[in-house]
């Protein structure tokens, strides 16, 4: 692989005709990078891939045909009983799921052209949406709703004191968000469209099952619904990674080699070997993001004024951090790239980090909270939609719509500003793989050398 980044290079020189060989890196898939870390033998991670990979698909059409049965058993129900109504929960939902599809494509726009204003307007515009969601949920009055409603006001306003807490930062992610976006792959807005559209039929169907199981709302429903729900989050954060590791690969072969690769060729070829890995990741990394973050939260708390509670905290630390060095998102980069294992990518990823010192940096950088918040924001306002229409017409279905389209809002938002932050990653990864390189301005050596002067 380095012998043949390196004929890249001098394509980029004009040495050579470059497009005979991007054809080639196309298809066939690049050849595999010799791994610096050995985590898991050849066989055993392609067993590991292969096996998850069917699990998904396996999982995606049992659940389809889950929805099928309750939507067709739903409909029998409704006419049948005065107890569900279908013209009362159907439209609210779909209509917010649309609006969610909207707003997230108009949001990523926005985000592109002014990423600054966008990233000012969502750090200090989510926590009154988040708490106007609680307060929906507070007016609704169901045990359930006062629950989820006090839920959102206390994330308000912890998110309205995160925004103060790191008001510092935005000026750099403004930049990096800038420098990494400057040159979107071809046809990237078509990328987004299709996904996102992709997203609205899968949402709406997603919906359709539970509308059917909730027209007869007994126990085994529930646990329909909840399968149902499962799926729909492990689904929606493969369509991301997709996405991620596809965007992340052509931005990388930019930022390395100043060279590019064919949008729809690296869906092909993200499609044909990377499924398993992405499936990995989608699974993985969400629930060791979650772990790091309330460890970090723990430790703010904790400080160092309670031995006892100190301790804890930093145990529990430790385990996040050696957790996140086997399942993050910057290994996505090397996924795509090198076409490896998920878990070794990001063993490897995440060494590269801590070799150059760029462990602050990352763990400082907000863009992905950026794109966390506006999944909220998008989320928050499908729910506010859904909700106050359910309201109006009726109460009682009025916070298990809500809360199915802040899901919705959520998920396609980050799925529509997935192609922003793998530009992102791509750039950590290609300028730590070559901090010296000429195609890397100032913005992150200026933003290491500020963070230094800041601990001294």
């Amino acid at each position: 692989w380095k012998d043949l980044r390196a004929l890249i290079c001098r394509f980029k020189d004009k040495e050579l005709n470059p497009q005979p060989l991007l054809r080639s890196l196309s298809t066939p898939f690049l050849v595999q990078q010799e791994p610096s870390i050995k985590i898991e033998p050849t066989v055993g991670g392609q067993l590991l891939r292969k096996l998850f990979q069917i699990i998904f698909f396996v999982q995606l059409f049992l659940v389809s045909i889950l929805v099928i049965v309750l939507t067709i058993r739903g409909l029998i129900y409704a006419g049948s009983t005065d107890r569900f109504h279908p013209k009362k929960w159907y439209p609210p939902l779909l209509v917010s799921t649309a609006s969610a599809g909207i707003v997230s494509f108009i949001w990523q726009s926005i985000t592109f052209h002014c990423p600054s204003k966008a990233i000012k307007a969502v750090f200090w515009f989510t926590p009154l949406l988040t708490c106007a969601v609680g307060v929906l949920h507070i007016l609704i009055g169901s045990p359930l709703s006062l629950a989820a409603g006090t839920i959102a006001i206390l994330s308000g306003v912890i998110q309205s004191l995160y925004a103060c807490w790191v008001n510092s930062r935005f000026d750099y992610a403004s930049k990096i968000l800038t420098v990494s976006t400057s040159a979107p792959p071809y046809n990237t807005t078509t990328f987004v469209i299709v996904s996102i559209i992709t997203c609205l039929v899968y949402s709406s169907f997603s919906v359709t099952g539970i509308g059917g199981a909730t027209a007869t709302g007994t126990s085994l429903d529930i646990a329909f619904i909840v399968v149902i729900l499962l799926s729909f989050l492990w689904s929606m954060q493969v369509i991301k990674n997709m996405l991620y590791v596809t965007i992340s690969r052509i931005r990388y072969m930019n930022f390395a080699c100043g060279v590019d690769i064919n949008t729809r060729a690296a869906f092909h070829d993200t499609v044909k070997h990377l499924v398993g890995s992405v499936c990995i990741g989608s699974a993985i990394v969400p629930v060791i993001g979650t772990i790091r973050g309330s460890a970090r939260a723990i430790n703010l708390v904790a400080g160092d004024n309670d031995e006892f509670l100190f301790s804890c905290a930093d145990c529990y630390s430790g385990f996040a951090s050696t957790l996140i060095t086997y399942g993050n998102r910057w290994g996505f980069v090397h996924v795509g790239v090198y076409n490896k294992g998920f878990i070794q990518a990001s063993a490897d990823t995440w060494e590269m980090f801590k070799r150059v010192e760029l462990i602050s940096l990352i763990d400082s950088d907000l863009t992905g909270v950026f794109c966390f918040l506006s999944g909220v924001a998008v989320g928050s306002i499908c729910g506010i939609v859904g909700g106050t229409w359910e309201l109006i017409i009726h109460k009682g279905y009025a916070t298990e719509v809500s809360i199915y389209a802040f899901l919705i809002g959520y998920f396609m938002c980050r799925i529509a500003l997935a192609w922003q932050q793998a530009s992102v990653s791509a750039y950590y990864v290609s300028y730590a793989e070559n901090p010296q390189s000429l195609r890397f301005d100032a913005t992150i050596p200026v933003r290491i050398e500020q963070l230094h002067r800041f601990q001294v």
